[in-house]
């Protein structure tokens, strides 16, 4: 119903913001993605997803199309709903959890706070296929990609630094450069810990 809103920003918080549309202050909730994206500026224009329940309407907004795309897909496995999905959007990255479900990686899924195995498997089962298709990821370059990035930060963790941030640059590298090999991944990263 309500697809997207413009408007004058006027209250951020890591969890939620106040967008003000022609005098109509909008409560919508984020994630910790969307907020870090959130600029200094009065106008923003969030891409938002409408949860009606017998007792409450909620509005979850986004910067990108993206990550609402995701948003919706993680309601529709059975076990998650709305503030897991949130949850598991504020943990992780968009891309990180779309790369985890094309690769089988169970592990990156269950390292979000509240998923346990079961549920996580269960994310991969239901969205694999669609992640597949909907962004044309070849199961290939997935599994690929993620052994490259995987080994790197085993690399980068024996070296020391903090699995968290060097976990974070190594994700902006492959982002980058998508068939870059573990070498030029922990190179890079290097240069930006």
């Amino acid at each position: 119903m309500i697809t997207h809103l413009s408007g004058r920003l006027i209250e951020k918080n890591p969890t939620h913001v106040v967008l003000d549309c022609n005098g109509v202050g909008y409560f919508i909730n984020i994630s910790l993605h969307t907020f870090g994206q959130l600029g200094d500026g009065e106008a923003l224009k969030l891409y938002t997803h409408l949860q009606v329940k017998e007792d409450s309407h909620t509005l979850y907004g986004f910067m990108e199309v993206m990550e609402r795309e995701i948003f919706r897909l993680l309601l529709s496995v059975s076990g998650i709903g709305a503030s897991t999905a949130r949850t598991m959007l504020s943990s992780l990255e968009p891309n990180q959890i779309k790369q985890a479900i094309a690769s089988n990686d169970v592990a990156t899924i269950q390292s979000i706070k509240g998923i346990g195995a079961k549920t996580a498997q269960r994310v991969i089962l239901d969205l694999k296929d669609k992640i597949l298709k909907v962004y044309d990821i070849s199961t290939e370059s997935a599994v690929q990609n993620n052994t490259n990035k995987e080994e790197a930060l085993s690399a980068l963790e024996t070296l020391g630094f903090a699995r968290k941030q060097a976990e974070k640059v190594c994700l902006a590298i492959t982002k980058e450069k998508p068939d870059a090999s573990v070498e030029t991944i922990i190179k890079e990263a290097l240069k930006k810990l």
